[in-house]
């Protein structure tokens, strides 16, 4: 899939890798990251790649909600809430990882929210980067 055009670049830099510093460009993110200790590091105040493809998936899949939502003239109420889960494991020699986003939005018919996540999936940029790639878990909770 190649951009129509280019509205937006995130920059950031990362030294030290998993046992380091990212930071970005505009000084929004400035984090330690840690390896967790079920990955064989000692865990402790840092974040790591995972926590953030979390966050950042699930930040990015409410925004594709809330888009198609708004096309169809239905209010996201503000108590909606999407929990990101990134697994990493081995796959052959090297590794992978796999989502599930479990989405809360309270208040709308169960119907009507499958309808908004289903179409949110399709328009959602991560959703489109890691179709195909990876195993990705959608649960309306």
């Amino acid at each position: 899939m190649s951009l129509d055009t280019v509205l937006y670049t995130a920059q950031a830099n990362v030294t030290g890798g998993r046992e380091g510093q990212a930071t970005a460009n505009d000084a929004a993110i400035d984090l330690t990251l840690t390896t967790p200790k079920e990955l064989g590091g000692a865990g402790g105040n840092g974040t790591n790649p995972e926590q953030l493809f979390a966050a950042g998936y699930s930040a990015c899949f409410m925004g594709a909600l809330k888009l198609v939502a708004s096309k169809q003239q239905v209010k996201i109420p503000a108590e909606t809430s999407i929990e990101g889960f990134v697994g990493i494991g081995p796959v052959g020699q090297a590794f992978g990882i796999e989502v599930e986003l479990k989405i809360s939005v309270p208040g709308l018919d169960k119907a009507l929210v499958e309808q908004l996540v289903e179409t949110a999936h399709e328009v959602c940029p991560y959703s489109n980067a890691t179709r195909g790639n990876i195993d990705v878990t959608l649960t309306i909770v």
